[in-house]
C-alpha cells in the first residue's frame, strides 16, 4: 500500500494512518490491513466516484495472506491499492488476541454490503462494470439486478479470456470497459488471476473505483449461494463453503492456513515483547 510508511513491528496499533480519515491502519501476519466498517467502504467508494478518479479498494483474507508471499503481481496489486478491508472473521480474532483494536464491526468484504452498494449505485445512477465468470452468469446477474435496482447500469463481461497483455483477446476487454465509462469496475476472477490482471492493466484503466471481488455475480446470479451472514459474523462462513464445495476449496481452508505459522509467530512473538515493555 503506497500511502502509509509503516514502522518495522511486525504488528503495530496503529502502524500508519489510513488514506481514509480516522481509519487506523495495522500490519497482521506481515500485511497491511485497514480497520474499516462497510459504511465507511462505500463512502470512500462514493468520494472517489464524485471526484472521478481511479481508487483501487483491496481486501485481505487468509488465502490472499498465502498466496501474497510468493506472487509478484498480488505484491504489486496491494501496493497500487488505497484500501485494504479485512474480509477474514478468523483475521480479526487474531487481531483481538495480540491485543489489538480491532472488532467483528471491522469485517468488510462484498457479501457484507453488497444491498447497502446497490442501493447506492441505484439512487446515484453509478455505471457498473463486473468482468469475471461465464457470459452465461454475468446475463443472470444483469438480469436480476437490474430488475431490483433499475437506476443503475449494469453490464457484465465473460472473465474467460486470453489476459496475456498486448494480445487481442485483452486489448478487446481494456476498450470495452473504456467504453462503457464505469463508475465502478469489478474483477472478479478469482484470486490470484483477477489482482494480477488489474496490477498489469492499471495504467490502461479509467478514472473509477477498482474491486477484486470474487464470485460477486455468481451470488446475483444465484449460481452460488451465500452463507447466511450470521455464519460470517461468527467466522464460521468458510466451514459453510467447504461444505458445499469441498474438492476446491479443502486446499485453502485446511491446508494453505499452515504457511502462515511462521508470521503468526512472529506476531505473537511481537505483541508479548511490546506487552513486556510496557510492564517494565
Amino acid at each position: 500500500m503506497n500511502q502509509a510508511v509503516l514502522t518495522s513491528d511486525p504488528v503495530s496499533a496503529p502502524a500508519a494512518a489510513s488514506p481514509l480519515r480516522g481509519a487506523p491502519r495495522l500490519r497482521l501476519l506481515g500485511e497491511c490491513v485497514d480497520l474499516l466498517t462497510p459504511a465507511q467502504v462505500l463512502a470512500h467508494m462514493r468520494d472517489a466516484v464524485v471526484a472521478k478518479r481511479r481508487a483501487v479498494i483491496a481486501n485481505h483474507n487468509l488465502n490472499s495472506l498465502n498466496l501474497i508471499r510468493g506472487d509478484a503481481a498480488m505484491r504489486a496489486f496491494y501496493d497500487a491499492a488505497e484500501l485494504v478491508q479485512i474480509d477474514s472473521t478468523p483475521l480479526i480474532a487474531f487481531g483481538r488476541l495480540l491485543g489489538l483494536p480491532v472488532s467483528r464491526a471491522h469485517r468488510s468484504t462484498y457479501l457484507d454490503w453488497r444491498e447497502d452498494f446497490w442501493t447506492l449505485a441505484d439512487r446515484l445512477g453509478w455505471r457498473v462494470l463486473y468482468l469475471g465468470g461465464t457470459v452465461k452468469t454475468g446475463t443472470e446477474a444483469v438480469r436480476r439486478l437490474s430488475a431490483r435496482r433499475p437506476g443503475a447500469v449494469i453490464e457484465a463481461r465473460s472473465g474467460y479470456f486470453d489476459a496475456t497483455p498486448g494480445s487481442f483477446d485483452n486489448t478487446a476487454v481494456l476498450a470495452s470497459i473504456t467504453a462503457f465509462r464505469p463508475d465502478v469496475l469489478m474483477v472478479g476472477m478469482g484470486m490470484p488471476r483477477q489482482e494480477a490482471w488489474i496490477a498489469r492493466n492499471l495504467h490502461a484503466l479509467p478514472q473509477c473505483v477498482i474491486l477484486n471481488i470474487g464470485a460477486a455475480f455468481d451470488y446475483e446470479a444465484g449460481v452460488q449461494k451465500a452463507a447466511p451472514r450470521w455464519m460470517g459474523r461468527v467466522g464460521l462462513e468458510w466451514l459453510y463453503r467447504l461444505a458445499h464445495d469441498p474438492r476446491r476449496l479443502f486446499r485453502r481452508y485446511c491446508l494453505e492456513p499452515w504457511s502462515l505459522a511462521g508470521p503468526a509467530m512472529r506476531d505473537v512473538l511481537g505483541a508479548l515483547s511490546r506487552r513486556r515493555d510496557r510492564g517494565a
